[in-house]
């Protein structure tokens, strides 16, 4: 078995030693991605403040890395969403809901403080792909 990293086109930098994706080879494809957070291609948070914007731009960058690794949304299993504030949680489930309208994929969401103070939602997701 080999993972190998997952790094889509004008995806933002990470800020850690992470790649924002990692596909193991098997005979079926899995996606981990990293937390993703709000970031732009050059590493700037789109939507300060605002919980629905950073929610969008994490979920943009995700299917970025799901599609570079030959995938789609509707590969995704699982997701992981840490929230600053659970206050945010409707806002943020309401811009989700969009990127999964049939057929969502299992998920945890918890209440976390994020790496900096101005990341308002971070999401992992899990992508099986067999193709």
């Amino acid at each position: 078995m080999s993972v190998m990293p997952v790094l889509p086109k004008g995806s933002p930098p990470p800020l850690a030693p992470y790649s924002p994706g990692a596909m193991v080879r098997n005979p079926v494809r899995v996606i981990h991605t990293a937390g993703m957070l709000g970031l732009d291609k050059e590493g700037k948070l789109v939507g300060a403040g605002d919980v629905a914007a950073q929610t969008r731009q994490t979920l943009e960058n995700i299917k970025a890395v799901i599609e570079a690794a030959g995938g789609t949304m509707a590969d995704i299993a699982f997701n992981l969403i840490f929230l600053k504030d659970m206050a945010d949680y409707a806002k943020m489930n309401a811009v989700y809901g969009e990127y999964f309208p049939k057929n969502p994929p299992g998920r945890a969401c918890v209440r976390a403080d994020l790496v900096k103070p101005e990341f308002l939602v971070e999401i992992a997701a899990t992508a099986y792909l067999t193709k």
